[in-house]
């Protein structure tokens, strides 16, 4: 009795083998859970995506984006590091990822590393749950405008300067005009105005674990006692966090803004002097 081997037919072990080489997933085979993990640091002003060091809307969008998509991942991890700036772009970008976080459901969880403070905080308050370093600075829930007077300088200078309007408050808070009452209390009514909006966002965000009035007085606290207050759930880092709450084998995927040193080093030379002024106090203001 012959027996003929058939030439096209492989055993079940041979084709399984050649499938590994290739990479191709086998059914039973169970995937890595994806994290994506999304870095938010620098000062919050409009125009980021000229400055490496500012934050806005428009230039984080290309990449909170992709995190919600790529790799399909079951969590979102968001660092933050920021002192704060403008609050309108604060508000735009945690709308933007408080929406892909519904419209995907994926929970977002946040991790404050040195400061998360007015602006910076109202990025932290996107997660579903806040940790922080318990030296991080977090707080700061309050509204602050800032300018120079130069009335005086031009008087003694011999300057006199020309101001036309159409409007009878077209040049209210003018720094080069002497500081008039009406003009501030106008600016506070604005500045009380975001405060509460800011108020409103946080409690929402937060529901009842914000019990203290303190929180929104504008004062800023280390992440251990930000915690005791509500404003942090607990103190963490985000690699041990992610691994007791997604497994040992979770996998990262970085997403951040691009830094290019030659237009880093250009807007560092052409940013105006206030501009950078701006930037550093803000950051000088909470290092410790």
């Amino acid at each position: 009795m012959v027996i003929m081997k058939l030439p096209f037919r492989k055993s079940q072990d041979k084709v399984t083998s050649k499938k590994k080489r290739r990479g191709i997933k086998l059914p039973f085979k169970k995937s890595k859970p994806v994290v994506s993990v999304i870095r938010l640091e620098g000062v919050i002003l409009s125009g980021g995506r000229m400055r490496q060091s500012q934050l806005s809307d428009e230039s984080v969008a290309p990449f909170v984006e992709k995190a919600f998509v790529r790799g399909k991942p079951v969590a979102i991890a968001l660092i933050v590091n920021s002192p704060g700036g403008s609050p309108v772009q604060s508000s735009l970008i945690a709308a933007r990822i408080i929406r892909l976080s519904k419209e995907k459901d994926i929970p977002v969880y946040t991790f404050v590393e040195d400061v998360a403070a007015s602006g910076g905080y109202w990025l932290a308050a996107i997660g579903d749950e806040i940790y922080a370093d318990e030296n991080s600075i977090v707080g700061s829930i309050g509204v602050i405008s800032a300018s120079f007077g130069f009335n005086e300088l031009l008087e003694k200078m011999g300057v006199e300067r020309r101001v036309h309007t159409s409007g009878d408050e077209k040049s209210i808070l003018d720094p080069f005009l002497p500081e008039n009452p009406e003009d501030v209390e106008k600016l506070k009514e604005i500045q009380h105005e975001i405060h509460q909006n800011f108020i409103d966002y946080v409690s929402e965000r937060r529901k009842e674990k914000v019990q203290d009035d303190l929180a929104f007085t504008g004062r800023f606290w280390t992440g251990k006692k930000a915690m005791e207050i509500g404003l942090v759930d607990q103190i963490g880092h985000m690699v041990p966090v992610m691994k007791e709450k997604f497994g040992d084998k979770v996998k990262f995927n970085f997403y951040a803004k691009k830094k290019k040193f030659l237009s880093s080093l250009s807007a560092q030379i052409t940013g105006s002097f206030l501009d950078n002024v701006k930037v550093h106090s803000l950051w000088e203001k909470y290092n410790l």
